[in-house]
């Protein structure tokens, strides 16, 4: 693509004068600003590197350097220079004009070059650490656009910058963060959120997280099904399906792998065969959708801060043990068991939940958040008071939390568990305790008389009759 400079603007910064460049490779544009110094210090360099004229940068002049006449024929001056170089390099710009111009932020080859540089400094090291690497959408852009030019793997030669750093490095890695953004990149026009990046160069990958990327510009995700046992995916998707089954645009009736299907399919979707967490937290998700029958071997599972309204196809994942759905708009949970099985720890805060009946089953729970939902009375704890292996409850934040006494009602409604059960983080106290079996006993004479006040209808209604 053929670059272009530009001299904009210039803006007086204490008492010198900085110049505004806008330089333009293809669709990119971004801006850079020098003084003149900056310009001399370039024209040094490139005389002993590349050979330029000496006469070439025009000379520097002391009386009335910020006057605007001689700011607006310097700038005139300063960007013929610029022009005059790429012209004289439209190869290979050289390395002095490249940083000086910012490629390595910017444009392609300079950013696959700066980060060849850095792994061939670095990789090695942080492979052998095991560190979480962290890259930007750009970045991976920049090697994915490289990758497909019929051009050298380095740049002016220098074996440092040789792409095959980048390409071993991206084999072994087994830690990944991609942090992408919203915002221009820099004082670009550069918008990574609309930058497609490929994936299937990373062969070993355990484990990835993908912040603020669009589904649409994650390409080979599928290629780590084998062997991927964690994936984290934020601020990037509405839907789990464009995520787990990328294929599905291409397929409309596929199955996964080892399911047996009732009607025609086209495609048979292998599984992610090693993947136990899944964290699609802070997306717009609005249902579960049957892709997870592509992730049986998940143990945990985070979709909060999402959309959902209900908890469906969740029975497919028979591994269940933790699930987070905190921060959703889930009204209730009925026949909750149905769908969740035998997990261990449920998270249900920030929701709208008003009552628990649909928890009643979950036997095997030993930790539930309910916090900041609308649940109003004490009693209407007793669905899940029955539970066995319940220990850590989570109730702050709701209505009923104002109630005098709340901790002991609440507390009561686990009969003889009351001394197991850790609520809102603190520990049962043996004055509480005692107050609870002040409750159970008058809540047993309460249930007596009404037993008995029953027992005497039913006698003077057969009377009656």
């Amino acid at each position: 693509m053929e670059k272009k400079v530009r001299v904009v603007g210039s803006e007086l910064v204490e008492n010198y004068t900085v110049y505004i460049i806008e330089v333009t490779d293809g669709q990119h544009k971004w801006t850079v600003k020098h003084r003149y110094s900056d310009f001399h210090d370039l024209h040094e360099k490139l005389k002993v590197e590349a050979k330029v004229d000496q006469r070439l940068l025009p000379p520097k002049k002391m009386l009335g350097k910020n006057s605007r006449s001689l700011v607006e024929l310097r700038q005139k001056e300063l960007q013929l220079y610029l022009q005059t170089l790429l012209l004289q390099f439209p190869a290979a710009v050289p390395t002095p004009l490249a940083s000086f111009l910012l490629f390595h932020l910017y444009e392609m080859e300079g950013i696959t070059a700066a980060l060849a540089k850095e792994l061939f400094y670095k990789g090695e090291r942080l492979l052998q650490d095991g560190n979480v690497f962290e890259v930007r959408p750009l970045q991976l852009h920049a090697v994915s656009q490289q990758l497909r030019l019929a051009k050298p793997t380095s740049c002016h030669g220098d074996a440092k910058t040789d792409l095959g750093h980048i390409l071993d490095f991206m084999c072994r890695l087994r830690y990944l963060k991609i942090l992408g953004g919203k915002v221009p990149v820099g004082t670009s026009n550069i918008q990574e959120s609309r930058l497609p990046f490929d994936l299937s160069l990373f062969k070993s990958l355990h484990h990835i997280e993908i912040n603020a990327c669009s589904s649409q510009q994650i390409q080979g995700l599928s290629c780590m099904r084998t062997h991927l046992t964690t994936l984290s995916i934020h601020h990037g998707t509405d839907a789990m399906m464009a995520i787990l089954v990328p294929e599905a645009s291409e397929f409309s009736q596929w199955e996964a792998e080892g399911e047996k299907s009732e009607r025609d399919i086209t495609a048979v979707v292998p599984v992610w065969r090693s993947l136990t967490t899944l964290d699609m937290s802070h997306n717009r998700i609005s249902a579960i959708d049957r892709s997870v029958k592509l992730i049986p071997r998940v143990e945990f599972l985070d979709l909060s801060h999402n959309q959902l309204s209900s908890v469906e196809n969740l029975q497919h994942l028979y591994n269940l043990v933790h699930v987070d759905l905190s921060y959703n708009h889930l009204r209730l949970l009925e026949a909750a068991h149905a769908h969740l099985g035998n997990i261990k720890t449920l998270n249900l805060s920030g929701n709208q939940l008003d009552h628990l009946a649909g928890l009643a089953k979950l036997y095997s729970l030993v930790n539930l958040d309910l916090s900041h939902n609308q649940l109003a009375k004490p009693d209407g704890v007793r669905s899940i008071g029955s539970l066995p292996c319940l220990e850590k409850l989570s109730l702050s934040g709701n209505p009923l939390c104002i109630i005098p006494d709340y901790r002991t009602k609440v507390l009561a409604q686990f009969g003889d568990r009351a001394a197991e059960v850790c609520l809102d983080g603190q520990v049962t106290t043996e004055k509480e305790l005692d107050t609870v079996e002040v409750l159970k006993a008058i809540q047993k004479a309460r249930d007596a008389k009404e037993k008995m006040a029953s027992s005497v209808a039913k006698v003077d209604l057969d009377r009656i009759l």
